[in-house]
């Protein structure tokens, strides 16, 4: 059977939680030609591929901070697409950082995935 776009968001989101320790699974709802588009290096990347959003993702966990957690404040679901407000806290960061992912889910895989900070 295959997983509801909600739940695909659901397991990314626990999967993002647990860190590296959960990378394979992590890596595993993505469809191979997946885009995963982030903002975190200060400009939009695109990683196009599940190797490339392996790589991206592996790259965050070596450099996160501390006591990092992530906590999600909302979802809403639209068809394939799951956009979802979250909140990242560590005692590294000055406050709280907000943001929202926009998520397109076919087949219970992620096929795309474009991440936005909040102010």
């Amino acid at each position: 059977m295959v997983a509801a776009p909600r739940a695909v968001v659901e397991d990314y989101f626990r999967c993002m939680q647990a860190g590296a320790t959960a990378a394979d699974e992590l890596v595993g709802l993505f469809a191979e030609d997946a885009v995963y588009v982030e903002p975190f290096a200060g400009a939009p990347r695109a990683h196009v591929g599940r190797s490339a959003i392996e790589a991206a993702l592996r790259g965050g966990w070596e450099s996160a901070p501390p006591q990092l957690v992530l906590t999600v404040d909302r979802i809403d679901v639209d068809g394939a697409v799951v956009v979802t407000d979250w909140t990242c806290t560590s005692p590294a960061f000055p406050g709280p950082m907000r943001g929202r992912d926009r998520c397109t889910v076919a087949d219970g895989r992620i096929v795309r995935l474009e991440v936005t900070l909040l102010p």
